[in-house]
């Protein structure tokens, strides 16, 4: 079956927090340009889907919706057949996001006080959730060895050695380094972990989006049943799919005591159920659109491709990173020589280019931008274009000088 990657959903004046972020910032902006930022993709909804909430508008009322057989068939079902592993339904609970879903498992299984490890340049709400909560921040950096980013294990294993550090934040696939970890690196981070008796908090929303070459593990397939006690996974559909508005993720957590605590701690948030439309989008998406996620990989690598022959050693010699698993690609910008604000200011002014600075994901990622790659391949020629011709100009210089070159 063919799908629509070539179609740009219109999402001017829809409310789209990365839409209108673009035109707060330039409501003149032209008509051809799309924002590259937040994480959600510029396709069609998959038609499956759309005739999923079509039924339950149809047929239904709105009313409090609990999850049902089919929800949960159809999350097991996925998890079983994409990545090879079978949960138990009892583990299931489900949040609206993962991001609410961090703060709930960091109030789940710390005290105020208690440190919490983040593995920077990383998704930057998890130093939120550890912060807002009235948690220590505890740095374990990743390391850029000149070809691909790994875990500090040395220093992981010497910070866990503090009893102050309750649990540590993953992400897997890695946004937004774009590392796909190999079963190897997740085993030792388990092993780590379940030796200092610490909790895992594993967000895997990007899952379902690897590269071929490389297999993503869920930490739940490699650990024993002893060390699973202390692990939680965060999955969603909505980056899969595009269905952040949807406002549905699941989470497992097979430790009856880490669950119960993870209740209790979700329901004094004020949290109770879903919204009605989450729960027939993820049934329609894990159960109809298998085909749809295949050709959204394609089109994704191929978009990196075009991404990687126009950037990678050019421009003054940016440097593309590996992509093995999201569809953000990360880029080094560390040759241009501009502070990240005055970077940010000449890539709106001159290309007309909105992009997430890496700045947001901590200080090690302040020389990079990253590129989301989720659009019709010739947005993002169009995109790489106006960059193309925006280097190299008086503005460019004058900002390489220190100066505003918007």
């Amino acid at each position: 079956m063919d799908y629509d990657f070539t179609t740009l959903p219109e999402r001017r004046g829809t409310g789209s927090s990365k839409w209108e972020a673009m035109l707060a910032d330039n409501p003149d902006v032209a008509s051809d340009v799309i924002p590259l930022s937040v994480a959600d993709m510029e396709f069609l909804t998959p038609d499956p889907i759309k005739a999923a909430l079509h039924r339950l508008i149809d047929s239904t009322s709105l009313g409090y919706t609990d999850p049902t057989d089919a929800f949960y068939d159809a999350c097991i079902s996925w998890q079983e057949r994409r990545h090879g592993w079978k949960p138990q339904r009892e583990w299931i609970v489900t949040s609206p996001g993962v991001v609410p879903a961090l703060y709930t498992a960091v109030n789940a299984c710390s005290e105020k006080g208690d440190g919490i490890i983040i593995q920077p340049p990383v998704y930057y709400p998890f130093s939120a959730a550890v912060e807002r909560t009235g948690r220590s921040l505890v740095r374990n950096p990743l390391v850029f060895d000149g070809a691909s980013w790994r875990m500090d294990f040395a220093g992981l294993e010497e910070l866990v050695r503090d009893g102050r550090v309750k649990a540590i934040i993953v992400c897997s696939p890695h946004n937004p380094v774009g590392r796909v970890w190999t079963e190897e690196e997740l085993a030792r981070l388990v092993a780590i972990c379940s030796d200092a008796g610490i909790y895992i908090l594993c967000d895997e929303i990007h899952n379902d989006l690897v590269m071929p070459g490389h297999t993503h593990r869920t930490l739940l397939s490699l650990a024993s049943a002893a060390q699973a006690e202390r692990i939680i996974v965060l999955t969603s559909c909505s980056k899969t799919f595009s269905l952040a508005g949807t406002q549905g993720s699941v989470i497992y957590i097979p430790g009856n005591d880490l669950r119960t605590a993870y209740e209790a701690a979700y329901e004094a948030q004020g949290f109770f159920q879903l919204n009605a439309f989450a729960y027939p989008a993820l049934i329609a998406a894990y159960n109809g659109c298998e085909g749809w996620l295949d050709g959204l990989i394609g089109t994704v690598m191929q978009n990196y491709a075009l991404l990687k022959d126009r950037l990678d050693g050019k421009l003054g010699g940016l440097l593309v990173h590996p992509l093995e698993g999201t569809y953000l690609a990360w880029v080094d910008f560390s040759s241009w020589g501009m502070d990240s604000g005055i970077r940010e200011q000449f890539l709106h002014g001159q290309a007309q280019l909105y992009l997430d600075s890496g700045a947001l994901f901590g200080e090690e990622g302040a020389s990079f931008e990253r590129f989301n790659i989720a659009c019709p391949t010739w947005a993002l020629d169009a995109a790489l274009t106006r960059l193309e011709d925006a280097y190299g100009t008086d503005a460019f210089e004058e900002a390489r000088q220190g100066r505003n070159g918007s």
